[in-house]
């Protein structure tokens, strides 16, 4: 028999054995010799795979790809102060909290609410989610795929106008007897024009994209090129993935590390072009008259989602590979501020390249050199990039495979978190045929997205599919695991797991200010909700049907699994059965039976000792610690 002291699942990276470590402590007695160990579950080759899957998982398109735009559009600078707050204050309490729970009890997204049976609606909501998120991620790296493959060209195909572009037109790259000369130029503006239009911008809406005015006749035939670079990346995750952790831990490293060696030589570059200050400090100067717009306050909560992935199931997924005694503390610690890092140094970047921009057109509104939305990736790089004097095109090779490196990461994260799904409730079905079937599946619903009218399906499904339904779900996830399953037992199963107390930080977090800051931003969403537009364009009423369908059927997962709950529950009467339905199961616990029988037995103890408790003392003990 295999007891934890012996099992190398459930020794922690201090080389302690946290059930022996916890027996010790424990007036409890030993679990009977007669118990069985739990299947394996599969587990990280190294604790540092876990820690580089998350870097690589939470670092990606959302800090150099989203962020910038999203700080652009919320007042530059004024977005980093409700950014931060919101990171603090929400950001990193769910990250530890998901990790936690996650590792604690070794099950994916959706059989981790098994603790709560009427709650499983969350994890097949988030699931539902995750996945959407996943088939326009990977339309984003088909995008990047094609940027990439035209870096080889030269001259670069956006540098310079194209006659059927039109007379608004200015190069991105200066004309090449002025290089030689070393001489700066704003590029060439043919005929008079009320506003000009890099050809950077011209060639990702007009030859990359082929955008439609509008959809109001359908979306169009699929680019072909883009549907080669689709394919392409679908196959890179399913190799990546095809074994599980095993597989995608070892490419972790690369996918962790390789970014941003990219990032600072950008970063380095962008700092050499004239204008690059002014970019900056619009981008560090808060407007103070934003500080207080709730827009600005919601932007700051949906961007803290997609830049750390919390309250998507993924962190919850890969903790569950971990060995019981791992130290998530650690480890949660330095991915939130890793990742806010990113996020600045990607800002410093963008903004530095859009200060340049303004420079060369010649104006002083850094805000308006470019439009926002995905487009700010694919438009402001690739222009200071064909600026370049000496070969850009390494530059912009290395650029466009450091942002494909980013997207297969995090859509790694994204598509294993399916995966997991799929197999913790199907056991029988193997990973490469679970991860085959979905690669095929999301191949084929990607393709809306590389349509002419595909950015406008990718902003609808980001809309209701992503930001509506993560902070719906995001917002119970806390009220059941804070306040159902209780925060005085949270800390009880992270001072179980890891043999270390949870500060009053963490407590005042998890229990009052997350959940209530979230509401708060939720209740100030639905208030103030307005059409959502791409580019001021509005959509077709079958697009707003499609929208609310994608939302309803995330969010109702939450009433219909407390119905189905309720009615599985045992219970002479419905009102009993529904409390016992937001009970945690008889089997919740960690995943041996041997910690399991232990952690049972201190569970029991602890519910006696808080019989005698008042509701102060019950108020100090769960929240103040």
């Amino acid at each position: 028999m295999v007891t934890p002291h012996e099992n190398p699942a459930f020794i922690g990276d201090d080389g302690v054995s946290r059930s022996q470590e916890m027996h010790n402590h424990s007036n409890s007695e030993p679990p009977p010799k007669d118990a069985k160990p739990a299947k394996e579950r599969e587990q990280w080759g190294k604790g540092i795979e876990f820690l580089m899957s998350c870097i690589a998982m939470s670092v990606g398109l959302g800090n150099v790809w989203r962020f910038p735009f999203t700080a652009l559009d919320n007042g530059g600078g004024a977005f980093l102060i409700p950014y931060l707050v919101v990171l603090f204050l929400i950001g990193k309490p769910i990250y530890y909290l998901e990790m936690i729970i996650g590792q604690f009890s070794s099950r994916g997204s959706v059989k981790v609410f098994d603790l709560c049976p009427a709650m499983r609606g969350i994890g097949f909501g988030q699931a539902f989610m995750v996945y959407l998120l996943a088939t326009y991620y990977e339309s984003v790296c088909a995008i990047i795929g094609y940027y990439l493959v035209e870096s080889f060209r030269d001259p670069l195909p956006w540098a310079h106008c194209r006659p059927e572009w039109g007379a608004n037109c200015i190069d991105s790259a200066p004309p090449k007897e002025e290089q030689e000369n070393n001489t700066a130029s704003a590029g060439r503006i043919d005929g008079e024009a009320n506003r000009t239009i890099t050809s950077s911008e011209l060639f990702f809406v007009n030859e990359v994209l082929r955008e439609k005015d509008n959809i109001n006749d359908g979306i169009g035939l699929p680019n072909w090129e883009l549907v080669i670079g689709l394919f392409i990346s679908w196959l890179c995750v399913f190799l990546i993935i095809i074994k599980g952790v095993k597989s995608s831990g070892k490419a972790s490293y690369f996918l962790a590390i390789f970014p941003y060696i990219i990032m600072a030589v950008l970063l380095i570059r962008a700092l050499t072009l004239p204008g690059s200050v002014d970019g900056i400090i619009y981008f560090i100067k808060p407007d103070w008259s934003k500080i207080l717009d709730p827009k600005v306050w919601y932007a700051a909560v949906t961007q803290c989602f997609y830049s750390l992935s919390v309250c998507f199931g993924n962190i919850i997924m890969y903790s569950s590979y971990n060995k019981f005694g791992h130290n998530v503390h650690r480890d949660a610690t330095i991915v939130t501020g890793l990742d806010t890092c990113t996020s600045l140094l990607a800002g410093f970047t963008i903004f530095g390249i859009l200060g340049h921009l303004a420079h060369e057109i010649g104006t002083d509104d850094i805000g308006s050199v470019v439009k926002g939305g995905a487009g700010l990736a694919f438009i402001s790089y690739p222009d200071a990039i064909a600026k370049f004097q000496s070969l850009p095109q390494i530059f912009s090779v290395l650029f466009f495979l450091m942002l494909f490196v980013l997207g297969i990461g995090s859509n790694i994260a994204m598509t294993s978190c399916t995966v997991t799904a799929i197999r913790d409730n199907f056991p029988k079905v193997k990973q490469w045929q679970c991860a085959l079937g979905i690669a095929i599946f999301s191949f084929c619903i990607g393709l809306a997205y590389v349509t002419p009218g595909g950015q406008f399906i990718l902003t609808l499904v980001d809309y209701f599919g992503a930001s509506m339904i993560a902070l719906v779900l995001g917002i119970a996830e806390l009220y059941v695991l804070g306040w159902v399953y209780g925060v005085d037992r949270l800390c009880r199963d992270a001072e179980f797991m890891m043999g270390r107390k949870v500060g009053p930080y963490w407590r005042w977090c998890w229990a009052v200010v997350t959940p209530l800051i979230m509401t708060a931003i939720l209740v100030y969403f639905l208030s103030t909700y307005t059409p959502l537009t791409y580019n001021k364009v509005t959509y077709p009423n079958w697009a707003y049907a499609i929208g609310w369908t994608i939302t309803c059927f995330g969010v109702l997962q939450l009433p219909i699994w407390v119905v189905v709950g309720a009615i599985r529950a045992p219970g002479s009467s419905w009102s009993e059965k529904l409390r016992n339905a937001f009970k945690p199961k008889h089997d919740w616990g960690p995943r041996d039976p041997l910690l399991r029988e232990q952690y049972n037995k201190e569970i029991a103890n602890e519910a006696i000792a808080n019989e005698n408790l008042g509701c102060w003392g019950f108020i100090k003990k769960n929240i103040l610690g």
